[in-house]
């Protein structure tokens, strides 16, 4: 490993050479199946095998689900990762745990678990069903599920700038006699809104490629709960063509919002 100098004189540490070669090996594990992909596409068809109308139905249905998902992450993921972050009580360790759960928990239990809350005979389902309210298999499930799997990355992406933020601003601001709700609105949410957006963005990401937890919970209902991760795994089985035109689609999207989140980072940075 080499040091070496800048024209402004900062000194630069340069990587050991060894790096390099594994480097480039988890670099081509994680892109040659997406050019493998671009190889299999029908590019003669391309625009008639994403355009066709179950394609639209899925893809409106995935942007509209995925949209009300964000918004009820952002709704539940601020006080959540406020009360984490700021918070001061017994048990709060446990409760992160349990909050970033769904991280690392196979979202096919996710969906089982929801099943078992929401569904016609679940913890919550059962009494719900008495009013009429039926959420298993509906678009509302749909919507459930990605939220379940997507809030996590919200609250750790807010949590984490909360923690970089620091309370001293805060401080300040309670010194001069501002009420909570005011530091909040006019402190802390102006410090950390580029967390918060990356988090929204990460979310709405992991929300439009959901699959395990929603046909699981919901089920795969053309226009009310196939989204489109699940048209392109049905797809796969009766029109191979269309599944690679589709993927390549979700790829694109995924692309795009990765894109832009790497763009506000750097902004930030």
């Amino acid at each position: 490993m080499r040091a070496s100098r800048d024209p402004d004189g900062q000194v630069r540490v340069g990587l050991p050479g060894w790096t390099y070669a594994p480097a480039a090996v988890g670099a081509a594990f994680l892109i040659l199946p997406l050019v493998a992909v671009l190889l299999e596409i029908d590019w003669g068809n391309f625009i008639s095998l994403i355009t066709s109308e179950s394609a639209r139905t899925a893809l409106l249905l995935s942007l509209k689900t995925a949209t009300a998902s964000t918004v009820a992450c952002i709704l539940l993921g601020i006080p959540l990762a406020l009360v984490l972050a700021r918070g001061r009580f017994r048990g709060r360790s446990a409760l992160r745990s349990l909050v970033l759960l769904p991280l690392v928990m196979p979202p096919v239990v996710g969906g089982i678990a929801l099943l078992y809350t929401f569904g016609r005979n679940g913890l919550l389902g059962e009494p719900l069903e008495a009013f009429g309210i039926r959420i298993a298999f509906s678009t509302t499930a749909v919507v459930l599920a990605q939220t379940f799997v997507s809030l996590p990355f919200l609250v750790v992406s807010l949590e984490g700038s909360l923690h970089v933020a620091g309370r001293r601003y805060e401080e300040v601001a309670a010194t001069l006699g501002a009420r909570p709700t005011t530091v909040l609105r006019r402190v802390t949410l102006p410090l950390v809104l580029p967390g918060l957006a990356s988090g929204a963005v990460l979310a709405f990401a992991r929300a439009l490629g959901e699959f395990g937890a929603t046909i699981t919970f919901a089920g795969s209902l053309q226009g009310v709960t196939r989204t489109l991760p699940l048209e392109i795994y049905l797809q796969r089985e009766t029109d191979p063509h269309a599944a690679v035109a589709l993927s390549l689609l979700l790829i694109v999207v995924a692309a795009g919002i990765v894109l832009l989140t790497h763009r506000r980072s750097a902004a930030v940075l």
